[in-house]
């Protein structure tokens, strides 16, 4: 292995001659790189090879040549480069070809090495790599991709790029992806070959025997994958994808046409189809009018294009009269709605389609649970509580067990001030379930604590301990716990906290709460302080090492703390932590001794 290694380092004395000769680099610094190169061999060349090791080799070998590139800049030096750059690219290659050897599994690994031959423009090694890599990994679509890409951007090659395209189909045959790009290539090679056309008509130069083909200029073979592909791949994504595409280039027109068809006759019952067709009537202008362009006149066309796109939603919600459907039509409308524009007219005719809208879809029972909440909003904003009330209303009776509206109806008899609260929410507790009440508790609670006398809300409080699932049941102990400190005070405090330590579950915040309270008396008791402490790391104590240093922080710092406690919690932390936990607890416990902590 040594001889192996002394000639490596033999072979690199050329080039850090050459280096030092021309001035890169100082006799010093060449020794310097001499012995990490060393080093850096030696790992390599161990009996257990590390990827890591060779990273580490081909990044410093990288930065060299970046070190070198720098000081050639700065000394105006350009010469020599075969000798030193040539013979680093050349290392740093079979570095990579080395590594990938060994973990050809890895893409990362070959991903590097091709941005590492676009970053020093090694097209031959370039197109080596893509060949090896789609060898090991041609399931991986994109990696075709990126192959083609090159070939078409970089090596201006759309013959390499198109039979790599096609190698990749018969791996993935119905990859929607690979043929949206494989499509794009096409058209794009169509419009080169047209502006070269154009540059040659314009130079009035004779072709001889060359001529461009019609079909490739107007985009056949674009075509012909279009029509391929949809064959083989179903769903308005990959239409309306390719169409996208089609729309970047200006002579596919007639394609962009064959494309609509087909998605109009094929997907007329899919609201995604629908819900194009009716936001492509914005992007279509308006007939050319020889008059002045005015706010009034742009206002005016803006409103016959929303009325063209709502003229084909109101002819796909009955073409397609589903919950999607009237999705996508309310999704367009508050998109529109929210739109800043400086017309109070426009604003105001949004904001009536909308609302109109929203009660065309809820009346046909199609309207998705999720959008109820966005209406409310919306009539709310708009100073129409009396309406809010009834949608509200008819939300919870349309999804009487969805905690979501009934929590969304209190909200709006809160805001509204309404006298029939209690009522609504015992109405609501009867027809949720148990699981997942939670925030119609604490929406409940919270209203009590502002209307009603502390005795209704203490006994709410009780009552929702009992209602609430274990889990959920923890949230509503640390309000209760927070109520009545503040309504009740200390002596209340830890009548209450006592009763809630007798039901599990806990949560950490809850003793922390009550070691806050404690801490905030004029007379501080360790005692009560411990007391808590010790609850807390019975439910917590092997899952939070912070927990345990609190405890020793506060009897150190406390003036009743016992100091000599400290060892005594310090051996128990070390049995009761789990895993990584005991580690961070010793390094948080020496700097809390050095006094860092």
């Amino acid at each position: 292995m040594a001889e192996r290694i002394e000639q490596r380092l033999e072979d690199r004395v050329p080039e850090l001659e050459q280096l030092e000769r021309v001035g890169l680099f100082t006799r010093k610094e060449i020794r310097a790189v001499l012995r990490k190169a060393s080093a850096l061999e030696y790992k390599i060349q161990r009996r257990a090879l590390r990827k890591e090791d060779f990273i580490n080799y081909i990044q410093y070998e990288i930065n060299l040549l970046e070190l070198i590139k720098k000081r050639r800049a700065r000394i105006g030096y350009s010469f020599k480069k075969d000798e030193i750059e040539n013979s680093i690219l050349h290392r740093v290659h079979s570095l990579f070809n080395r590594a990938i050897g060994k973990w050809k599994e890895d893409v990362q690994l070959w991903l590097s090495h091709v941005a590492f031959c676009k970053q020093w423009n090694t097209k031959h090694q370039l197109s080596k790599v893509f060949s090896s890599m789609l060898a090991i990994h041609p399931n991986k679509p994109a990696l075709w991709i990126m192959a083609a890409k090159w070939e078409m951007e970089t090596r201006l090659s759309s013959e390499s790029a198109r039979h790599l395209f096609l190698r990749a189909l018969r791996f993935h045959p119905e990859c929607p992806k690979l043929y949206q790009e494989y499509f794009r290539m096409e058209l794009m090679h169509a419009e080169k070959q047209r502006k070269e056309k154009k540059a040659f008509e314009q130079a009035k130069m004779d072709l001889g025997e060359f001529s461009y083909s019609e079909e490739i200029l107007n985009g056949e073979m674009a075509r012909i994958i279009y029509r391929d592909a949809a064959q083989k791949i179903k769903g308005v994504g990959f239409h309306l994808a390719v169409l996208s595409i089609a729309k970047q280039f200006d002579f596919t027109q007639d394609l962009q046409k064959e494309i609509l068809e087909s998605l109009q006759s094929k997907y007329a019952d899919d609201p995604l189809m629908w819900d194009y067709m009716a936001r492509r009537e914005l992007e279509l202008g308006s007939l050319k009018s020889t008059e002045p362009t005015t706010k009034q006149t742009k206002v005016t066309e803006m409103t016959r294009r929303e009325e063209r796109c709502c003229a084909v939603f109101e002819e796909a919600v009955r073409a397609v009269p589903t919950e999607d459907m009237w999705k996508c039509y309310v999704t367009f409308c508050l998109e529109r709605y929210n739109r800043k524009t400086n017309s109070e007219e426009l604003k105001q005719k949004r904001l009536e389609r909308t609302l109109n809208v929203f009660s065309k879809a809820h009346e046909s029972d199609l309207l998705p649970e999720a959008l109820y909440k966005q209406w409310l909003q919306l009539l709310l904003e708009s100073s129409l509580p009396e309406k809010a009330v009834v949608v509200a209303e008819a939300a919870t009776k349309r999804f009487s067990l969805s905690v979501e509206m009934w929590q969304m109806r209190l909200q709006v008899l809160i805001q509204l001030k309404s006298d029939d609260v209690t009522q609504y929410f015992e109405e609501a507790m009867k027809h949720t379930k148990s699981k997942g009440t939670l925030p119609l508790w604490t929406l409940w609670v919270e209203w009590s604590e502002g209307t009603n006398s502390k005795e209704d809300t203490e006994a709410l409080y009780q009552r929702s301990l009992k209602a609430t699932t274990p889990a959920e049941s923890v949230t509503m102990k640390e309000m209760y716990l927070d109520w009545t400190y503040r309504n009740g005070g200390y002596k209340k405090v830890k009548r209450v906290f006592t009763s809630l330590c007798e039901n599990r579950p806990f949560s950490l915040d809850f003793f922390r709460k009550m070691i806050q309270i404690e801490k905030e008396q004029e007379s501080c008791k360790m005692p009560y302080l411990r007391e808590y402490y010790e609850r807390a790391l019975r439910e917590f104590g092997s899952t939070d090492s912070d927990l345990w240093l609190d405890y020793i922080k506060e009897e150190l710092s406390h003036p009743q703390g016992k100091p000599e406690n400290c060892g005594s919690i310090h051996w128990r932390a070390m049995k009761m932590l789990q895993g990584d936990l005991v580690e961070d607890f010793v390094s948080k416990y020496t700097l809390l001794q050095t006094g860092h902590l």
